[in-house]
């Protein structure tokens, strides 16, 4: 099987935000505070975003993939991050049909303390993300970024991206807003606004410099933090979400864990299921096994190095799992990611691969696939 055989859906890709979606999108009265790229003391660059310092952990890692780039496949700049024209030509090459786009410098909003800055802030992004995509509609599709920490906020600006702007899900980072978890109580209300406009929840990691993040306090390498932040994160957040309740109460809300692997899952499936039947009388509201709510209402994506997704699917089923490129980031090159993913997925065979790169992520995302 080659790509032109199977429909592809990038389930997890990315801008790179230009300088001017902070000068042409952020309403005047925010725009001194808009993101502007800052040399921190360290000499890091990162960027200012009112008084914070965001992404520096980030732009460290990054620095460090400049510094001993693959000789083979050099650290660059791809154009598409930021000029859609330029990624349907490297999606094209590829053989990819659709790509879910989710930020990167926009990642770290949630770490500005000031709140109506941080709402204007994702409004604009999305009104620039929203005019990127427009260029190849069924083909581009955007991801409502939302300012977690005001709820009623986020609730009025996913009913706006997910009417006005179509796009086709709700990005959460894993890691606690104010101090509040994923399952928290105070998030019920966007919950089942989600749940009846249809939204998946799409759960996503990066390296944070201020948001409470699993991992941190055991090294200051970036590479170890990386190493440790994604899979750690988006498992707590997995066990908050299940055991937590927040799938029995909302049966119908679809969720995704993007970007962290997908080893770790069977793993985590069996220790919850084992703490479920040992311990399930102390879990308030939860009926079923974790692994049926997983099964029921979940997905993880797989990268493109990914050996081990075919054990995973051998574990879980092929009803759970998405692909996901993470262009235009250095750490899984464009160049050959579907071929590298359909040689893995060959071992789990022809229907497994339509699945995992194509089907899947249209019932997760609800939606249809572009014409050939």
């Amino acid at each position: 099987m080659d790509a032109s055989q199977v429909l592809i859906v990038d389930a997890d890709g990315h801008v790179t935000e230009p300088p001017r979606l902070w000068k042409d999108y952020v309403e005047e009265k925010y725009r001194p505070s808009a993101p502007r790229p800052v040399l921190d003391e360290h000499g890091t660059y990162c960027f200012l975003v009112g008084d914070t310092l965001v992404a520096r952990m980030a732009s460290r890692l990054g620095s460090q993939l400049q510094e001993k780039p693959d000789s083979e496949r050099p650290v660059k700049l791809q154009r598409g991050g930021w000029d859609p024209e330029a990624r349907l030509v490297d999606m094209d090459r590829e053989g990819i049909d659709i790509a879910v786009i989710y930020p990167s410098v926009s990642f770290f909003f949630p770490e500005v303390p000031d709140t109506q800055l941080h709402i204007a802030l994702c409004r604009a992004y999305n009104n620039w993300l929203s005019d990127y995509c427009k260029t190849a509609p069924e083909r581009l599709i955007g991801i409502s970024l939302l300012p977690l920490n005001d709820v009623a906020a986020s609730i009025a600006e996913l009913e706006r991206c997910s009417g006005e702007l179509g796009f086709r899900g709700a990005f959460f980072r894993p890691n606690p807003y104010n101090g509040r978890p994923i399952q928290h109580p105070a998030y019920e209300p966007f919950w089942t606004c989600a749940e009846s406009l249809g939204v998946p929840i799409t759960v996503h990691e990066g390296l944070s410099d201020a948001m409470p993040t699993l991992g941190r306090d055991r090294s200051e390498s970036p590479v170890l933090q990386h190493l440790m932040s994604h899979p750690f994160e988006q498992m707590a957040a997995c066990g908050g979400l299940i055991l937590g309740g927040v799938l029995e109460r909302h049966p119908n809300l679809r969720f995704v864990f993007l970007e962290s692997g997908c080893g770790w899952l069977p793993y985590w499936i069996e220790r919850m299921d084992g703490h479920f039947d040992n311990w399930g009388r102390h879990l308030q509201g939860v009926k079923l096994k974790p692994s049926e709510y997983f099964r029921r209402q979940c997905f993880i994506s797989m990268d493109p190095d990914d050996e081990i997704a075919v054990y995973v699917l051998e574990k879980l089923g092929d009803d759970c799992m998405v692909w996901a490129s993470d262009y235009p980031h250095p750490d899984h090159p464009i160049e050959g990611c579907v071929q590298e993913t359909l040689h893995i997925l060959s071992k789990a065979g022809e229907s497994a691969t339509r699945k995992v790169l194509g089907t899947n992520a249209l019932r997760l995302y609800d939606m249809q696939a572009p014409a050939r």
